[in-house]
């Protein structure tokens, strides 16, 4: 797993990110998740890549926890057991790219 941490006063918008997706061979898509909106664990059968655009996703990875900001991004190995949920009041909007392995 690689967290990048967004340092800069202005957060890239959704079109800057979906040019970098692109740009690194990824799928792209969006997902919104409702305050306190949790996702069970899972896996994938390929590398997950998901950026924050709005609000605060939570992780559990192998028992590590950490929070994800807007402008935050993790890179989750495929066959990678993970949950998130989305804290605060507000949605909670990232986009997720995927590489087939």
């Amino acid at each position: 797993m690689i967290i990048q941490r967004w340092e800069a006063q202005l957060t890239p918008n959704k079109i800057q990110i979906t040019r970098q997706y692109l740009s690194e061979g990824l799928e792209v898509f969006e997902e919104v998740y409702l305050p306190q909106q949790q996702v069970i664990e899972h896996r994938h059968p390929f590398c997950e890549v998901r950026t924050l655009i709005e609000g605060e996703l939570l992780f559990n990875i192998a028992g590590n926890q950490f929070l994800l900001r807007p402008g935050d991004r993790v890179e989750i190995p495929a066959n990678t057991k993970h949950t998130h949920m989305a804290q605060g009041n507000s949605p909670c909007i990232c986009l997720v790219g995927y590489r087939a392995i």
